[in-house]
């Protein structure tokens, strides 16, 4: 072989692209760091409640820990198959999603004066967590099967159809309004990121429901008390403390404990609030336990970590070798942030009580359980980023662009 061949097979072997597939370790640390901070925190808000309901105070702890358990290591494990699988499986899975949600109304279970259980035996199932992930992982497929065609106003209106109608099931045969808008809110921002007209209407979009915001302020604070237990919480809202008998009790409880935390808060453990002063301490209010025990530091803390998760979550979406892993990680960003938003804002009162749990935090083996199954979803579309490394080619003007870890 001449010289010159050996050259040319040299330089061409240096200017060959070297790839590796690459995992979100980042995301999965931030899974489990929350996971474990929100076991502490449950154990220090539920103990005392369940020691003097079930004799145990590990009551709530040892079961949200074997569920979460349970569920890290299946994370591990289904991570590593192809988030297209799954995909292949959106179309039952939401359909059986939605069947759940209307067996709720006749065979669930009524707890707390809402029907949002199913009982298979000692096992419950709460369908509308499984609607949102139903609808993040079918809207994805069929965006990406639209292709194209998601320019016309059709299929936009098919995607509103389609996630509107899980999103009124959830509300009409579960009583669930907040997941309801949990739900409409993924189907939004899907639908926002994928449609090229979608940005002129974002600050009209804004400005009517602000409006629409005002327009049932005025009409409640006319009514005054009434049947209707969401208005009742929109008078509560407005003033917690006119209508402590209506449900303001909470909130005010909720509200001390936050300001009562200082800084640094009073220690870990240390809450007065959780002694029954805030019902369900564990559930929707923990946020308002941290703050407590752990203060405006505490607190800080944790909002970072949300933060930090959500920012993996935007890094998969943004480099997600194809259109449907882009969708799936956007789809899972949006319900986490807008829960995590939703959450903060009922507990620091800036909008009504809506009963929205705090992910990885409150108590909830169903909301663990498809929690879970999103993460796995979102580490199964980074498991197929290719990587370039850097260190043995520079690309050349015009190659294909390969993601990389900034």
């Amino acid at each position: 072989m001449s010289q010159k061949k050996k050259i040319n097979r040299k330089k061409r072997r240096s200017n060959r692209v070297y790839a590796q597939k690459y995992y979100d370790y980042n995301l999965l640390a931030s899974v489990i760091l929350l996971t474990c901070f929100g076991l502490i925190m449950l154990y220090s808000t539920s103990a005392y409640r369940a020691k003097i309901t079930f004799g145990n105070d590990m009551h709530y702890f040892s079961k949200q820990a074997a569920i979460s358990a349970v569920c890290l290591v299946g994370l591990l494990v289904a991570s590593q198959i192809d988030y297209h699988f799954y995909a292949k499986l959106a179309f039952p899975i939401y359909i059986a999603a939605n069947i759940l949600l209307v067996a709720t109304k006749f065979i669930g279970r009524n707890i707390n004066g809402a029907t949002r259980w199913i009982y298979v035996g000692p096992v419950s199932i709460q369908p509308a967590e499984f609607g949102k992930l139903a609808v993040i992982l079918f809207l994805s497929v069929l965006i990406v099967k639209m292709g194209k065609n998601m320019r016309k106003w059709k299929a936009a209106a098919t995607i509103l159809a389609l996630g509107g109608m899980t999103s009124l099931l959830t509300w009409q045969f579960t009583d669930n309004l907040s997941t309801a808008i949990i739900i409409c809110a993924i189907t939004v921002i899907l639908l926002f990121v994928v449609h090229p007209k979608a940005q002129k209407y974002v600050l009209p979009a804004f400005g009517g429901v602000a409006a629409l915001v005002m327009a049932v302020r005025w009409y409640v604070s006319s009514m005054g008390v009434t049947d209707n237990f969401r208005f009742n919480r929109i008078l509560v809202w407005m003033d917690p403390e006119a209508y402590a008998a209506k449900g303001g009790y909470q909130i005010m409880q909720a509200l001390y404990a936050i300001g009562s935390g200082g800084f640094f808060g009073k220690g870990l453990g240390n809450s007065a609030q959780k002694l029954e002063a805030v019902p369900e301490a564990q559930n929707d209010m923990i946020f308002s336990i941290v703050c407590e025990e752990l203060g405006v530091f505490g607190a800080a803390m944790l909002t970072l970590m949300f933060i930090f998760l959500l920012y993996r979550l935007m890094f998969i979406a943004q480099n997600a070798p194809d259109l449907l892993g882009s969708l799936i990680a956007t789809g899972i960003f949006a319900h986490i942030a807008t829960q995590v938003v939703l959450n903060i804002a009922v507990v620091i009162n800036l909008i009504p009580t809506t009963g929205i749990t705090l992910p990885f935090v409150s108590y909830g083996g169903t909301s663990i359980l498809f929690l879970m199954a999103e993460m796995t979803l979102a580490l199964s579309v980074s498991r197929q980023i290719e990587l370039q490394d850097s260190a043995k080619i520079q690309p050349s003007q015009g190659q294909q662009k390969i993601h990389r870890i900034r």
